[in-house]
């Protein structure tokens, strides 16, 4: 008797001590900005965050705030809420929250591979917004030419084929509506592989998605292709993007004036570069980025549009210095720039030049984390 006692003693004691205890963890982020409009469009086109917005204005302002709490309910299961405000006012123009994630994840569903459902980030943008690793300035180009969304509600499947992430994947079905209660009869899909290689220092990211809009009397839909590519050292980080997304049925035009209009084809591309170097560790940072975005690269200039189209292109850059007076505390001052070209070939001087220009002082905080 006193033998099966010692047994089932060692036994509980194993079991519960082999065991996760359930625990939370509150964590958020914050980032601002005072700015100063130093140039304006005079066209007021574009709809990035400073579009519009009138010479010498000057503001301090919170664009992004995170409020997050992440349970683990044992080994198996864990949870994910965050709150979110990202510029979004209520009816009396306050600053309000709205739910960016709530979902639960089951790990290991299979070796390497977690199983989510509900409200999660996206495959999208995830992994090239981390090593670009300033979101607090400006959102990767896709992201920010709104070609997808940044979280959805779904279900999706993440792994990767080895112990040590060498080679991944994201497969996810969402509603395609982002944050907002779904719209339509239709679903997105995503799918993202990437890769690191060279000890993890050589980064390839591969993302696509579709998604159909409408069924008649055309046949609507967006078909996305993404490339990122990085190179990461301990000092630098240096990378590259690239995106197509065709359009299909979303233009209205005449091919020429004694034709009837007719729903054609729009390819939005894009590309960018960036660039991160530490001049100090864990003090002082330099970054810039250059992007060449075209929403339309199938204009022509012998159609006659209707609707809603874009016949210029946008080159955006921005810069700045990371000064790090301790750790999750970033003050950045940095320059926003984005340039507008007009097309058309009676396009007047200003709309064949024009610009938006910020300068600004960043504050980016992280607590809980």
């Amino acid at each position: 008797m006193k033998i099966i006692l010692i047994f089932l003693s060692t036994f509980f004691f194993r079991l519960a001590h082999g065991q996760v205890t359930p625990s939370g963890k509150l964590w958020g982020l914050a980032f601002g900005d005072y700015t100063v409009k130093v140039h304006a469009d005079s066209l007021k086109r574009g709809n990035t965050q400073y579009s519009g917005i009138p010479k010498n204005f000057s503001s301090f302002d919170i664009r992004r705030l995170y409020l997050g709490y992440d349970y683990t309910f044992n080994e198996k299961f864990a949870a994910e809420l965050l709150l979110s405000h990202e510029g979004n006012t209520d009816a009396n123009g306050n600053r309000s929250l709205f739910i960016k994630a709530a979902n639960i994840r089951w790990k290991n569903i299979y070796k390497y591979a977690d199983l989510l459902a509900g409200q999660m980030s996206t495959p999208t943008y995830s992994l090239m917004e981390k090593i670009w690793g300033y979101r607090s300035i400006e959102k990767t180009i896709a992201d920010m030419r709104r070609i997808g969304i940044s979280n959805d509600v779904g279900i999706a499947l993440r792994g990767r084929f080895d112990s040590a992430g060498t080679i991944g994947y994201n497969l996810m079905i969402g509603n395609g509506t982002g944050p907002k209660p779904e719209n339509d009869l239709f679903k997105k899909f995503y799918v993202n592989f990437y890769s690191k290689l060279f000890h993890q220092q050589l980064v390839i990211d591969i993302n696509a998605d579709y998604e159909r809009m409408q069924n008649t009397p055309d046949s609507k839909n967006k078909s996305t292709l993404k490339l990122g590519l990085a190179w990461q050292q301990s000092n630098y980080t240096i990378g590259a993007e690239a995106f197509t997304q065709l359009q299909k049925n979303y233009i209205v035009a005449k091919r020429n004036s004694s034709l009837s209009d007719e729903d054609l084809d729009d390819d939005a591309t894009g590309f960018s570069l960036f660039a991160k170097a530490t001049i100090k560790k864990d003090k002082i940072n330099l970054f810039a980025r250059y992007d060449n975005y075209n929403p339309d690269s199938r204009f022509n200039n012998e159609f006659i549009y209707s609707g809603n189209y874009s016949s210029y292109r946008e080159i955006f850059a921005t810069a700045g210095i990371d000064i790090t007076p301790y750790k999750n505390i970033h003050i950045m001052p940095n320059l926003w720039y984005n340039h507008y070209h007009d097309k058309k070939n009676n396009a007047s001087a200003v709309q064949k030049s024009d610009y938006d220009l910020a300068a600004r002082c960043t504050l980016f905080v992280v607590f809980g984390k």
